[in-house]
């Protein structure tokens, strides 16, 4: 019984992190991308869409209709749910990567061959 009630206090203290390491498959569906976080007044926007999670890989679309992920990948092996993806555009390829935190994605995007970061923020819209 001490070992159900360690149990349970610990699912309860880790909270979203742990229920979204135990299931990848809640990021399957649209995100709305903040490309401008920092400045509430920039309505930029993207979209990020996972359309399937299959074991540590995923697939979808990212930033606009037609660009597709590839290499998507996932790592559960912390407390927190990682991810990272290409994609890439008639400009170049594109690094991204993100983690999920209290049912917000925090990513970053490298756009190689155009030199620079985007830092960026989602919420599921669905």
């Amino acid at each position: 019984m001490k070992s159900v009630t360690l149990f349970m206090l610990v699912v309860l203290a880790l909270g979203a992190d742990l229920s979204a390491q135990e299931n990848p498959n809640s990021l399957i569906g649209e995100w709305k991308l903040d490309m401008t976080p920092n400045d509430p007044t920039d309505e930029n926007f993207a979209m990020m869409k996972i359309d399937e999670v299959d074991g540590n890989e995923f697939s979808g679309t990212f930033y606009r209709e037609g660009v597709r992920i590839r290499n998507g990948q996932l790592n559960t092996g912390t407390e927190r749910l990682y991810g990272a993806l290409i994609s890439g555009d008639n400009s170049g390829s594109y690094n991204s990567t993100f983690y999920f935190k209290d049912g917000m994605l925090y990513g970053t995007t490298h756009a190689v061959d155009r030199g620079f970061l985007a830092v960026w923020t989602a919420v599921k819209v669905n």
